[in-house]
């Protein structure tokens, strides 16, 4: 995942179009989506940082 900052993720500019691999990538239109709306509901960093983990696996 890298040193991303969870906050900035959600000012991130998505893809056009989601590659839906097993992991998504933080760039992912899903993945911003979802991380702006946790962000919305006023979520602390350690909180985004496990949503994030959540949001980017894919249940198989």
């Amino acid at each position: 995942m890298g040193k991303k900052n969870v906050a900035d993720i959600c000012e991130m500019k998505p893809k056009k179009k989601c590659c839906r691999s097993s992991t998504r990538c933080l760039r992912c239109p899903v993945v911003i989506h979802k991380m702006q709306k946790f962000s919305a509901q006023g979520m602390s960093n350690k909180e985004l940082t496990k949503a994030l983990r959540k949001v980017r696996a894919r249940a198989a």
